[in-house]
């Protein structure tokens, strides 16, 4: 009897201890609900995945600048805007380096975001870009009549090089991201770099926005070089240190107008819908959709625990008064809602229940999930989804909480007025 009960103690230990160690530990499963809900819009997943976060404009570009310097068959790039600037200069010079020895340089930007940039790249220089040996083309030109042009721009910002590595994320190619602007001060914002079956799926993407801009089908075994280890053909890039660095479950979402206009917005409401315990989120222009608006309103009823972080500053006008008032409305209703006021916060970054996150040019607002090119990866892991959660932690040392109390502190009676006011126009900007 004696030994009976020490072997049901043990047992009863034995489970207490692995109930503990799981619920301290949990783990994004492929057949998690999210997984499977995303996988239903068509979102295609691979697990063999490293991912290295990339915090600011210093670490993306010196580590990007360092990959291209290494690649030996093609780099693509395609991108909202590249700015005229010593950033910019920086990278061409590099392309027309590559470009000499042989190596395929084609790039791809969008023609409003590149008329819309105070330093735009202008035809004398894009003549001399072509004549070193890139190839590069802009989608869409805003041209005579100029609102044909409005809607539809290519917003997403991806690099590949070799096929072996991706880089993406919220920056386009300006020295503001290192420097900060004036009116701002410093440009926070996240990109990443991935390597594994994922890279395949952004390979694709460029490859189909090319064939769209120039007829051109790139087509061959080059661009299919299989999943390798790119710390064995790279030297001197940032690694993925996590216990989960070549195994991450990632799937890549690909907002395509007219084609799939609705995968965005619905694979961010199907993170959210699945949420139990934690949301965050960082994005710019929080005007919110209506579907994302109300799966935020349930998961609060639910009593998940919703952070969001906005800046204070913005870049664009009007947005700032709208998004207050989006973010007084989920205050009230719940949400811890923290105003960023260390220079402008363009980082676009959700985190669930510490268990995946997604990363992205994306933001959440009707210009990215109802009319843009855009494109998002959602990331399956606890190690890389707790990185996120210690930077948003990070950052709200920098940030001042929204209260009812000091709501009209914060906006003044005309800005609340223009918020409640230009909220009606949210779902056309």
């Amino acid at each position: 009897m004696k030994t009976l009960n020490r072997c049901v103690c043990l047992l009863v230990l034995l489970t207490v201890r692995v109930s503990a160690f799981g619920a301290r530990v949990p783990v994004c499963r492929s057949d998690s609900a999210t997984v499977r809900d995303l996988r239903r819009l068509g979102v295609r997943f691979s697990d063999n995945n490293r991912l290295v976060l990339l915090e600011s404009g210093g670490e993306k570009f010196g580590d990007m600048f360092r990959a291209i310097r290494q690649a030996k068959r093609f780099v693509h790039l395609e991108y909202f805007n590249f700015r005229n600037d010593s950033v910019g200069g920086e990278l061409f010079r590099l392309l027309a380096e590559k470009a000499a020895q042989g190596v395929k340089v084609r790039a791809l930007y969008d023609g409003y975001g590149n008329s819309s940039n105070n330093r735009p790249v202008d035809d004398g220089y894009l003549k001399a870009i072509r004549k070193a040996g890139v190839e590069i083309y802009g989608f869409d030109p805003v041209v005579f009549p100029w609102i044909n042009h409005a809607y539809h721009r290519d917003h997403r910002k991806i690099v590949v090089v070799d096929g072996e590595l991706v880089y993406t994320g919220g920056m386009n190619v300006a020295d503001y991201y290192i420097h900060g602007k004036p009116e701002f001060g410093p440009w926070r914002d996240m990109h990443m770099r991935i390597e594994g079956d994922a890279v395949t799926e952004y390979e694709r993407i460029f490859r189909q926005m090319w064939a769209l801009n120039t007829g051109e089908w790139l087509d061959g075994a080059e661009y299919y070089p299989g999943c390798r280890d790119a710390l064995q053909l790279f030297e001197g890039l940032k690694q993925d240190t996590c216990a989960t660095a070549g195994h991450k479950l990632i799937g890549v979402v690909d907002r395509i107008p007219l084609t799939q206009p609705k995968v965005m917005r619905q694979a961010y409401v199907a993170a959210i819908d699945n949420a139990t315990r934690h949301i965050q989120i960082v994005n710019p222009y929080l005007t919110l959709v209506k579907s994302v608006r109300q799966a935020l309103y349930r998961a609060i009823r639910r009593g998940v625990r919703v952070e969001i972080m906005v800046s204070t500053k913005s870049d664009i006008p009007v947005t700032p008064d709208v998004v207050a008032y989006r973010m007084n409305k989920l205050m009230r209703r719940g949400a811890e809602v923290y105003f960023y006021e260390t220079g402008f916060h363009h980082t676009k970054v959700m985190m669930v229940d510490g268990l995946f996150c997604t990363v992205g040019s994306a933001n959440l607002n009707s210009r990215s999930l109802s009319y843009d090119y855009e494109v998002n990866a959602f990331v399956m892991d606890r190690e890389t989804t707790m990185q996120l959660q210690r930077i948003f932690e990070r950052d709200r040392a920098d940030c001042t909480r929204l209260t009812r109390e000091n709501w009209k502190e914060r906006r003044t009676g005309k800005e609340r007025f223009k918020g409640w006011l230009f909220h009606f126009l949210s779902p056309f900007i």
